[in-house]
């Protein structure tokens, strides 16, 4: 069973609203296998127990009070529009839908257009991370100043949640973890950090990258293990220009997105516990 660990709700002034970019788009000319096998176009709109991945995520952000705007980023509005708790917040002024672009940064650059700041990013396949884990990822990024930062959660917790599952993760001096797919920028400055994922990402699969996005010195620190998670963001802050930190979740479950057949499979298991629990 994952290790749920107590957050403490932050207390002190909560006025500032946060706009939230739900990232839903696809890749260009290819249809997802699980979209596929479900009938639909893209995969955000895939049903998880039911319910489509996207309306999930919006249900999570949208009850999440630290968050005031939502932006969806998508390539095909459409069949997303048409989903219940998307409508309902269209019809509210709440919700607006954004274009995405060829690639994942400038798809984040046109749902940041005219938003207000500070910005979250989640993805339309977080289908575990819940309204509490919005909350505690925000609380933990405004306590910290953050200039920008990236949610992440640690190896035992994450292994505790799906044993079978991942198998690498970033190495660090205290510990391994994983990352959560949900990020934060504190200011249209920090938007200059969603560059790193200008060659995808991926860096425990393909450590290159690393050289690409943060130099070839932070490249070493991390393949050798030299440091902590905090002294190799510090690295990276001072390459960028502000403040970047590592946001340690409290739960393993919110490294899980629904990739693959493995990854639903494993997703629809966890949310059929909690919600049999919940019931």
């Amino acid at each position: 069973m994952a290790r749920l660990a107590q957050y403490a709700p932050d207390t002190r002034d909560q006025t500032v609203k946060v706009t939230a970019l739900i990232m839903a788009g696809k890749r260009s000319g290819v249809l997802d296998p699980l979209a596929a096998n479900a009938g639909v176009a893209q995969k955000c709109v895939v049903p998880v127990r039911g319910v489509p991945m996207v309306e999930r995520v919006v249900r999570e952000v949208a009850g999440c009070d630290r968050i005031g705007e939502i932006r969806i980023v998508a390539h095909e509005p459409d069949e997303i529009e048409q989903l219940p708790t998307v409508a309902k917040l269209i019809a509210e002024g709440r919700l607006v839908m954004r274009p995405g672009a060829f690639n994942l940064v400038d798809s984040v650059f046109s749902g940041a257009d005219d938003a207000q700041f500070p910005i979250m990013i989640t993805t339309a396949d977080n289908c575990l991370v819940t309204s509490d884990g919005y909350a505690e990822f925000i609380d933990k990024a405004l306590a910290a100043e953050a200039g920008a930062a990236a949610a992440l959660a640690r190896k035992e917790d994450v292994r505790a949640a799906d044993p079978e599952g991942q198998k690498k993760f970033y190495e660090f001096r205290d510990g391994g973890y994983s990352n959560c797919n949900t990020y934060w920028m504190g200011s249209r400055e920090a938007l200059s950090a969603a560059e790193i994922m200008r060659n995808g990402g991926q860096f425990v699969k393909f450590p290159k990258r690393i050289a690409q996005a943060f130099g070839i010195m932070n490249l070493i620190r991390f393949y050798f293990g030299w440091g902590t998670k905090e002294k190799i963001f510090e690295q990276v802050s001072k390459r960028f220009g502000f403040k970047m930190c590592p946001i340690v979740m409290s739960n393993g479950e919110f490294a899980i997105d629904v990739d693959n057949q493995r990854t639903f499979d494993v997703t629809e298991r966890l949310l059929a516990k909690k919600e049999g629990a919940a019931a």
